[in-house]
């Protein structure tokens, strides 16, 4: 992945810019973390209840959290649906790493993956609960090292790509 856009100067508070990193920054960024490290990753493309659960779940299991988006490119290769992702991956970061449970985010521009995870090496790999553990190449890859994967609670009924066809839908009445 390119490395990220400037935002020096925008109205992006610093203390949000202090958690963004791209790839080339990781292995002195995530130097400085505590442990256990969590590692979670998505699209988190129209932020919602879910995906706010979620991630404090996560960062509820150990000392730090990073948060890994598909870049634009990935996410259009998961097929959620004509135009999405709706934000672009910039923006997405910005709002993740505004959330306080979260201490540094990060790109991947690959399907899965499975490649930033082998260089982060977290102590704990995690997901939503609409995810099937034992099918992710991801849970095995961390269980390589000793980490552990974990399936967090899903929070039934929230759903970004549900949430942009409600909005899409022709209003009824």
């Amino acid at each position: 992945m390119p490395a990220l856009p400037s935002l020096a100067g925008t109205d992006v508070p610093s203390p949000i810019l202090s958690k963004l990193a791209a790839r080339a920054e990781l292995p002195s960024r995530l130097a400085v973390l505590a442990h256990p490290l969590v590692f979670t990753n998505g699209v988190f493309d129209v932020l919602h209840r879910g995906h706010v659960i979620c991630l404090e779940q996560a960062r509820a299991l150990g000392a730090s959290l990073v948060v890994a988006l598909n870049s634009d490119a990935s996410a259009r290769r998961l097929g959620k649906g004509p135009g999405r992702p709706l934000n672009a991956e910039i923006d997405r970061g910005v709002v993740i790493a505004a959330l306080q449970s979260v201490d540094l985010v990060t790109w991947f521009d690959e399907d899965t993956p499975v490649e930033l995870l082998r260089l982060v090496r977290p102590d704990v790999y995690c997901k939503g609960g609409d995810y099937d553990m034992e099918l992710l190449e991801e849970a095995r890859v961390v269980k390589q090292w000793g980490g552990r994967a974990v399936a967090l609670d899903f929070a039934e009924g929230y759903s970004t790509t549900a949430l942009v066809d409600r909005v899409r839908e022709p209003q009824r009445g």
